[in-house]
């Protein structure tokens, strides 16, 4: 197991001795405290975003293992760099009207002003990522075609809506109109256009895959792999969607815990590869099919971690609950399993004893 792990240790080993000389740079006597600081918010990027692990593991599974591999390389780096470093700076620059240049020394020299702006963004960013993720939350529960059940009265209930069309995006907006309804003056404007364009981002992007996935098919019967080719690139964009999504509460919220980019870059980054690096365990291990809930349960969390970002345009959620909340519904779709594959390893050992009876 310790070998699907290696590179990410290796990261947090890089990335303490970084951390360490960096906080020693800027302020003397710092560097013990900044390398707290960063194993806090690795810890927190891990539990903010276990159940998107569990999201990736599914997509990842029905990939090739070239794609595989640009995901866990171009991948990681735009996770990294794109995501924890050069998003929250082009958000500063959008809102800010400075160039790139100008934001990145603000953020380094300038943290109060830096975080300013990065507050005036926040209700529309997570709108955008929160309608993002309810979108998919409500996209995997309501389906006729989803034979397991965790909590079947749930699933049950969700399955009813299925013959209404688009009504994944019909709850989602009722959802932000409601939540948008509750905003500040300033803010409702923001908060509704990002969350259409969140939906509308995910139309797009599962409406491409639904057809590119029947392209490959189609393909695979006249032996081409053109259709494969392109399907695993909007598989690959689909995840990299997700993980933007995902990232965004952990991104903004690290600023309270920090307000130096460069610690919060490190520790984000290091939680990312663990990230990364347990997803391809899973994907190596088979682990959805071993632990039949675990789908359900990144899911559910899912559907809360989009609740918790639309109700925070409204007022501020800890990322520590956010991450808890996630990491307990998950965890309790992981011992369901487990009780579940030994009821069904018993119900297999009876069912051998009583053939066996019958023979004799």
């Amino acid at each position: 197991m310790l070998a699907y792990f290696k590179e990410s240790i290796f990261v947090t080993v890089v990335g303490f001795i970084c951390a360490y000389i960096w906080a020693e740079h800027m302020h003397p006597g710092s560097g013990f405290l900044a390398l707290f600081i960063v194993l806090f918010l690795s810890i927190l990027e891990v539990t903010l975003s276990f159940d998107n692990a569990v999201v990736n593991a599914m997509k990842l599974e029905h990939m090739s293992h070239e794609w595989r591999h640009r995901f866990l390389t171009w991948g990681i780096a735009i996770a990294v760099f794109g995501m924890r470093f050069l998003f929250p700076v082009l958000v500063v620059a959008i809102f800010s009207h400075h160039n790139i240049v100008e934001v990145v020394k603000m953020a380094v020299y300038d943290v109060t002003q830096y975080t300013h702006y990065l507050h005036v963004a926040h209700a529309p960013l997570v709108s955008f990522g929160g309608t993002f993720l309810m979108m998919l939350f409500l996209t995997y529960f309501i389906n006729e075609k989803k034979e397991v059940h965790w909590i079947a009265p749930v699933e049950n209930f969700f399955v009813h809506f299925d013959k209404i069309k688009s009504i994944e995006a019909m709850l989602t907006l009722i959802c932000l109109v409601i939540f948008a309804h509750y905003n500040a003056p300033e803010h409702k404007v923001g908060v509704l256009v990002a969350g259409i364009l969140g939906v509308v981002l995910f139309l797009i992007i599962d409406g491409i895959s639904h057809m590119l996935e029947r392209f490959e098919e189609e393909s695979k019967k006249r032996s081409l792999v053109e259709g494969a080719a392109k399907t695993g690139f909007v598989s690959f964009l689909y995840l990299e969607l997700i993980d933007a999504s995902f990232s965004l509460d952990g991104v903004l919220g690290a600023f309270a815990i920090s307000k130096d980019i460069i610690i919060i870059t490190i520790g984000l980054a290091i939680g990312a590869m663990f990230v990364r690096s347990l997803t391809i365990f899973m994907v190596e291990k088979n682990t959805l099919k071993h632990y039949a809930y675990l789908e359900h349960g990144a899911h559910y969390a899912i559907g809360f971690l989009a609740f918790i970002m639309l109700f925070s345009t409204i007022k501020e959620v800890p990322e520590v609950v956010t991450g808890m909340v996630g990491l307990v519904i998950v965890g309790a779709a992981f011992i369901s399993s487990v009780i579940e594959n030994k009821r069904n390893a018993a119900e297999t050992e009876k069912i051998s004893e009583n053939a066996e009876v019958k023979q004799d």
